[in-house]
């Protein structure tokens, strides 16, 4: 497992913890299927952790484990330092599963009154936040319209709404981004950052590395029910002792220059290029020595695909993507805790 050392020393107890989690589903061929054998995490409070895996990995599995809608084969879970499974451990915490359903017999307005109900908020409450969610997540207007009409992106936003009615200081979100057009990807980003900027914690699972790229502070990536690496994502993506160098000029690089540099890429007259740490100096004085203009030093980073990409072909196979047999389903008292 890749794992780095945290970039600033945790002061208090996690938002969401997670240790040891395993999970085993029902007899199959040859004995019982691990969906999740050994997964530790720690949601930092007022971070946007990312949890990453391909299919199978067993992020969804470990969410529900954590949320209470699969019964844990072992480990320990903790919702703002008390047990998950503790009556009212969940009250601080909202939920947007991978792909949210709705009686398409109510309306939106009627949706939200529902779900906080059921989560013992008062009416009072309940019309003071109803409206002005719907829109923060882009469905101003549509407060008494049913929701059979309601396209998969429309219900992804209301989804995201019922997830923070009561304003939870603590929220798991499982594909946000899933049936959004880009524009909603982006908003969806934007709420995010805003939930993080007022003190939220956020246990993001998402398949878009991009999307995890630009708002994540903290990740964990599984494969095959294990962790496969976790850490800040700066201390992820950062290659260590190189550093990306981009400047402008004409013609070629100085000849003192293009015998250090790797990783060479032009647009027009900016040229992209990274290397090594101790000859950062030396480059920057030929570049400026060559008339050339400086546009930016920083460290090298890795895309967060490229990162991901290349640690699970390190691990030698895949986690299998393809759903699991009608054996290996859990059974109903398997499933809800």
């Amino acid at each position: 497992m890749v794992e780095s050392e945290p970039s600033t020393p945790v002061a208090h107890e996690p938002a969401i913890l997670i240790e040891h989690a395993r999970k085993d589903y029902g007899k199959a061929a040859g004995g019982r299927r691990e969906a999740v054998s050994d997964v530790s995490l720690a949601v930092s409070r007022g971070a946007i952790h990312g949890l990453l895996g391909p299919n199978g990995a067993g992020k969804t599995t470990t969410l529900k484990m954590l949320l209470g809608l699969v019964r844990p084969s072992g480990g320990r879970f903790e919702i703002l330092g008390a047990p998950a499974a503790k009556s009212g451990a969940r009250a601080q915490l909202g939920f947007l599963p991978e792909q949210p359903y709705f009686p398409p017999q109510l309306t939106a307005w009627e949706a939200l009154r529902l779900y906080g109900q059921l989560s013992g908020m008062s009416t009072k409450q309940i019309a003071a936040e109803a409206e002005p969610l719907l829109e923060r997540v882009g469905l101003a207007g549509k407060q008494k319209t049913l929701l059979s009409r309601f396209s998969r992106g429309m219900l992804q936003r209301l989804g995201l709404a019922q997830a923070l009615l009561g304003s939870p200081s603590v929220v798991v979100l499982d594909e946000p981004a899933s049936g959004l057009d880009p524009v909603g990807q982006r908003d969806v980003r934007n709420l995010m950052l805003e939930m993080r900027d007022t003190g939220a914690s956020i246990l993001l699972s998402s398949h878009q590395l991009s999307e995890v790229e630009a708002v994540c502070d903290e990740v964990t990536i599984l494969n095959r029910g294990t962790v496969a690496a976790r850490g800040h994502i700066d201390d992820l993506l950062n290659v260590a002792g190189r550093t990306s160098v981009r400047a402008r000029g004409e013609g070629e690089l100085p000849a003192a220059v293009a015998s250090l540099v790797e990783d060479q890429a032009y647009s027009g007259a900016l040229a992209a290029f990274s290397v090594a740490d101790e000859n950062v100096r030396r480059v920057v004085d030929a570049l400026d020595d060559g008339d050339w203009q400086i546009v930016s030093v920083t460290p090298k980073r890795d895309s967060l695909e490229d990162y991901f990409s290349r640690l699970l072909a390190e691990s030698g196979d895949l986690a299998d993507t393809a759903a699991p047999a009608r054996g290996d389903r859990p059974s109903p008292s398997e499933e809800v805790a």
